[in-house]
């Protein structure tokens, strides 16, 4: 059955000025879309933002579904609130801090429309510089790829699939092809797989969200693609690695911001791999693991 309705959520959190143009890109991707046939709705949740967010959204947006948080519930389970209200066959995660193509939707839903074993879908999510952004293209982090990626070896070795399986850099970045995961970022998911599989955890407050997501998704059978033949620019990494301004009150506030990042990053590298590979290696290998990721964390403070 042909495919003939998105719902695209987008969680929001303090990056009022980088939401506003992609709502502005986004609109003109969601016209062309309408013209093919395509239902989009378009479901904004704020996490509490203190940038006059919700105040400009209501304001100036009212085509959009806005849901306003009293506080800052995390990606995943606000990403979980967008869904449940979703009215689409296929739902969109979507960064604030990204910027869409015109034929961005087009493009990914009639591919969708084609291959019925796919079950989440990214395009080419490409940095400013216009490299692609690497957690758009991931192994998923078995003990062997974290080993390599942490040692700097899949560095060496970028497109040795021995020792670059973290990323996948053998692989040909202009071809369609399956990868194991995507990033949050921008990825298209069919509303019967997420019937199938459960909602986002929300035990990943920030980071990882994605990679257990499509390791569940591959785990039911179905495929997770990566489609560059349209692009969508990220600007990366806005609500939680802001560069340290002047004034010492937003000093020290985004000091703690990108502290309280890094924590959430190293306690999901720790979820993940307690949530599906506790059962999968040795006890040993997963010691080991653990004592890396504390002793990364230490490293990187």
């Amino acid at each position: 059955m042909k495919i003939q309705s998105l719902s695209i959520i987008i969680v929001s959190f303090n990056t009022k000025d980088l939401l506003l143009d992609l709502l502005g890109s986004l609109k003109k991707s969601i016209k062309f879309a309408k013209k093919s046939g395509y239902f989009i709705e378009t479901i904004v949740i704020d996490n509490n933002s203190t940038d006059s967010t919700v105040a400009e959204l209501k304001k100036n947006f009212k085509w959009i579904k806005l849901i306003a948080n009293s506080r800052n519930i995390g990606f995943s389970a606000a990403s979980n609130k967008g869904i449940l209200k979703a009215k689409g066959e296929v739902i969109l995660l979507l960064n604030s801090d990204t910027k869409v193509s015109e034929n961005t939707l087009v493009e990914c839903l009639d591919y969708l429309n084609t291959e019925q074993k796919v079950g989440a879908l990214t395009c080419r999510l490409e940095l400013p510089n216009g490299r692609i952004d690497p957690a758009s293209h991931r192994g998923f982090p078995t003990p062997w790829n974290s080993f390599c990626y942490f040692t700097g070896l899949e560095k060496l070795f970028a497109r040795s699939r021995l020792f670059a399986g973290y990323h996948q850099g053998w692989k040909d970045l202009k071809e369609v092809h399956q990868i194991d995961s995507c990033s949050g970022a921008f990825m298209m998911v069919r509303q019967t797989v997420i019937n199938k599989i459960g909602l986002l955890d929300d035990r990943f407050f920030m980071y990882g969200e994605d990679l257990d997501w499509c390791y569940r998704i591959k785990e039911s059978g179905f495929q997770v693609i990566y489609f560059p033949q349209t692009k969508v620019i990220h600007y990366k990494g806005q609500s939680g690695r802001k560069k340290l301004p002047d004034n010492r009150i937003q000093h020290d506030l985004v000091k703690k911001i990108k502290k309280e990042s890094k924590q959430n990053f190293y306690q999901t590298m720790k979820l993940f791999y307690q949530k599906h590979y506790i059962k999968k290696y040795p006890k040993i290998i997963y010691s080991l693991v653990l004592s890396g990721i504390w002793l990364v964390s230490k490293i990187r403070k």
